[in-house]
């Protein structure tokens, strides 16, 4: 792509979360957000490849759709308040519109079904922004009108985002799936605790961002899609393959690495609350999630050559990836739990 093109839709992503998070203004928000859907698309669809193609249609067609619902209950909220202000949400069926529209935006289930698909149709490096950098404008909305939302409505979407991101990984061989499911489980773990600790939802969301560039990262690296392509990755650089052993193992929420921080917190915070049943049940979903990393981890460091699984092996290019950012994201995703209560401090 040329530099100039690339560099106009990388500052629009950047316009666009950015006029989100300061928009008080529901019209200058919904701009934010079509702005940032428009600069993501030829990203997508750069490749030219049918698949790409047929997601770019698919992601296009439900942010279309989620736009449309956020603007309808912004404009029903002003029919019923008179204000146009993100902080008058007192009309009840404009904040369930709100929580649906923006649930389907970044992928909660159960309208997470496009999530996957889209994902699969992806480069490594478009899904990692679409598994990131397109969750902020959303959760800047969220975090703003949390205490205005329905707390059953987010603990149903959070509860099922939790058991389908568990339950869909399970069975999947292409590295990007995996991935979306593991963004559908995060993100319940993200929504579920929203309405009562939203310090925790952004902490999380932190957290989840750089693990989640630490592992699109590593796959790109090692040129892998799919787990039996994962399988030479010891060969090829054993030390990326440690890395990425401990960054899946962060991601399941295993102590003593960073992942156990914010599951560890918002248990802590729903037993306060008094929510035993979700959060035991919460922890026992996370067990199907941690099963597909383990399985990953598997793949990647004990099955070695001559093996039963039939991949061709890659050419070991030299790599010309900066590795700045995959180093430093990998060493917060396994370093940071003993700092624990400076983070708590930072995003209270």
């Amino acid at each position: 792509m040329n530099p100039l093109v690339l560099s106009i839709l990388i500052s629009s992503l950047g316009l666009g979360t950015t006029m989100t998070f300061i928009g008080s203004h529901w019209l200058l928000i919904w701009m934010g957000l079509e702005i940032n859907t428009m600069a993501i698309i030829p990203l997508m669809i750069y490749q030219q490849h049918p698949r790409a193609v047929e997601a770019t249609t698919k992601y296009f067609l439900i942010q279309a759709t989620a736009s449309a619902l956020l603007l309808f209950a912004g404009t029903m909220n002003a029919w019923t308040t008179g204000q146009w202000n993100i902080t008058e949400m007192i009309n009840p069926a404009s904040s369930t519109l709100i929580t649906i529209a923006l649930a389907l935006k970044i992928g909660l289930a159960p309208m997470h079904f496009w999530l996957p698909e889209i994902l699969q149709g992806l480069n490594l490096i478009t899904g990692l922004i679409l598994s990131t950098w397109q969750k902020l404008a959303p959760f800047a909305i969220l975090l703003q009108l949390y205490p205005l939302l329905n707390p059953n409505l987010l603990m149903i979407l959070g509860l099922s985002s939790i058991l389908v991101g568990g339950w869909g990984g399970l069975n999947q061989t292409q590295l990007r799936k995996i991935l979306a499911y593991s963004s559908i489980a995060h993100l319940g773990w993200m929504i579920i605790i929203l309405h009562y600790a939203p310090n925790l939802t952004l902490l999380n969301l932190i957290l989840y961002i750089i693990m989640t560039t630490s592992m699109f990262l590593m796959f790109n690296t090692l040129n892998s899609t799919k787990i039996n392509s994962i399988v030479s990755s010891t060969t090829k650089s054993p030390l990326l393959t440690i890395m990425a052993l401990t960054t899946l193992l962060s991601l399941g929420g295993l102590p003593p690495l960073t992942g156990f921080m914010p599951k560890w917190l918002i248990l802590q915070e729903m037993a306060k609350q008094n929510m035993t049943i979700p959060a035991t049940i919460m922890a026992l979903a996370t067990l199907l999630s941690l099963f597909f990393y383990m399985r990953l981890c598997y793949t990647m460091t004990l099955t070695i050559s001559p093996n039963p699984i039939n991949y061709t092996t890659s050419w070991r290019t030299k790599q010309t990836q900066p590795n700045l950012i995959l180093t430093s994201t990998t060493s917060i995703s396994m370093l940071l739990l003993p700092l624990t209560p400076m983070m708590i401090m930072l995003t209270s």
